[in-house]
């Protein structure tokens, strides 16, 4: 017979575990964004899955905590090996699962779940296995303490849980990077292992080792494997391509998640290579009422268009960069001088509201969440700030993506700006969409028209934008579009990407 497990002893396990199996939650939307992005949708399904796969564990735990003590401990101990090896195996198994699974079920919200389910469902159930099982020993350990015991189990659970999202939000990720996170779990959940079966007094110790080991191993093998990320920050994976045709002549790519965020050329900095950076930078000049002109970007990633702006005698710049490191990028593989630029390293809202005394001539909304604007800079309030902080001949640009056949988006962020400006125009690419195709549109507002109705200008070829008819936008807010407030504003669903 087992001897009784000290009260302490059952209390760090539960808590070390819970908080083990909460970092993974944490990394598993980390590890999802390179191939799904980071949106609603991908945190839906990360939460939904873990919860699933506890719940599932939990069940299974109850089950094990009624057989005797010993065979109960065993039984969690090859649990959380088992949890030790599928966490370890979620970073290879990832990349080799995502472009199939996607492929299969092409909704976006039921391919971005079943993705997690296939990758993290498992090491989420496992990890639920222990704690019914330890809670049922602790009552039992302590006949005439029974309550504080189970109170106490309780209380370390989620006590862990905050620790590990605490420690996976702030350090694991941003210092370690995902997989070296996943391999610290697996080293956790390997020792926790380990003590079960020599706490159980197991024959199977020998095996648990070498099970052990093959999770370790596993951990190896996944620091080894190409990571998806060349630099993993607290808010995002960044990568940089080379486009480069002539390597004496560099064209880089910023991708932040999934997403490409912007291109750039050494050697011309005015140049765009993307459709939205050609609006805007286009447009900017266009509406900038005085030739040193003042502007205010939202949202830096590659910093191309501030680039080209400042290379074509624009006056004072300021950029709201929310991640210091996507700044340093732009500056080591982006060729953007952030010296001559004012950088807010903070949320670009917050920004301007504790900034009331500055003035933009211009300002630009370029900032993404997966594809769609942040929810809190599409509202009527944000809209009546920007208003606040432009000068009286100012305008604002934003970049809009939405689906042909939809457009619920842009009716929606049109019919909002119309509460606050008096004039507002939506640019495109000239020509004729291909139907259910998703486009890209500069939506701006301000007090005056744009002097003309369409231009060209190369991204990096050149190419012919237009403003589409005022009667067609007008016609597609009222039929789809809703006011968007700091209460309601429902942008992932107005979207409405394609199933």
């Amino acid at each position: 017979m087992t001897r009784p497990t000290p009260l302490w002893l059952l209390v760090v396990l539960q808590g070390g575990i819970s908080a083990a199996s909460l970092v993974v939650e944490i990394v598993a939307g980390r590890m999802l964004a390179p191939h799904v992005g980071m949106s609603l949708y991908t945190w839906t399904a990360v939460i939904a899955v873990v919860l699933a796969g506890f719940s599932a564990g939990h069940w299974w735990g109850g089950r094990l905590a009624a057989l005797p003590t010993n065979r109960a401990l065993a039984w969690t101990g090859g649990a959380t090996l088992a949890a030790a090896l599928t966490t370890a195996a979620a970073v290879l198994i990832l990349p080799m699962v995502a472009g199939p699974v996607l492929a299969v079920v092409t909704s976006p919200v039921w391919g971005i779940t079943a993705l997690t389910m296939v990758v993290f469902f498992l090491p989420s159930f496992f990890a639920g296995v222990p704690a019914p099982v330890l809670a049922q020993i602790a009552i039992t350990s302590n006949p005439d303490r029974s309550g504080p015991a189970l109170g106490a189990m309780f209380a370390s659970g989620a006590v862990g849980a905050i620790a590990g999202v605490l420690l996976a939000g702030i350090v694991f990720i941003a210092w370690l990077g995902s997989a070296l996170t996943l391999v610290v779990v697996t080293v956790v959940y390997i020792a926790s292992g380990l003590l079960f079966f020599w706490l159980a007094r197991s024959r199977g110790f020998a095996i648990a080792v070498l099970a052990g080991a093959a999770a370790a191993g596993m951990a190896g093998l996944a620091l080894a494997a190409p990571q998806q990320c060349h630099q993993e920050t607290q808010y995002f994976c960044l990568r940089v391509e080379d486009l480069s045709a002539d390597p004496s002549s560099p064209v880089h790519l910023m991708v932040i998640d999934h997403l490409a965020h912007g291109i750039s050329a050494r050697d011309a900095p005015q140049v765009q290579f993307t459709v939205h950076g050609a609006m805007l930078d286009t447009l900017t000049r266009l509406r900038a009422p005085r030739a040193d002109y003042s502007t205010y970007v939202i949202g830096g990633g590659s910093f191309s268009v501030p680039r080209s702006l400042m290379a074509q005698g624009a006056g004072p710049m300021t950029v709201a960069e929310i991640d210091p490191e996507v700044t340093q990028l732009a500056e080591d593989a982006f060729w953007f001088d952030a010296s001559a630029a004012e950088i807010w390293h903070e949320d670009a809202r917050r920004a301007l509201l504790i900034r009331p005394e500055r003035q933009f001539d211009i300002i630009i909304g370029d900032a993404f969440t997966d594809v769609v604007v942040p929810v809190h800079l599409v509202t009527r309030e944000f809209f009546e700030l920007v208003a606040a902080r432009m000068t009286r001949d100012g305008s604002f640009l934003m970049t809009v993506i939405d689906y042909e056949d939809r457009l619920g988006s842009l009716g929606s962020i049109v019919m909002t700006l119309r509460e606050v400006f008096p004039v507002v125009e939506v640019w495109t690419q000239a020509g004729q969409p291909a139907p259910g195709s998703r486009m890209v549109f500069a939506v701006v507002a301000g007090s005056v028209e744009t002097p003309i109705s369409q231009f060209t200008a190369p991204a990096p070829d050149l190419m012919a934008f237009a403003a589409l008819d005022d009667r067609f936008i007008r016609a597609i807010a009222a039929d789809r579009g809703m006011i968007l407030t700091d209460d309601y504003a429902p942008i992932d669903r107005l979207m409405g990407r394609p199933d």
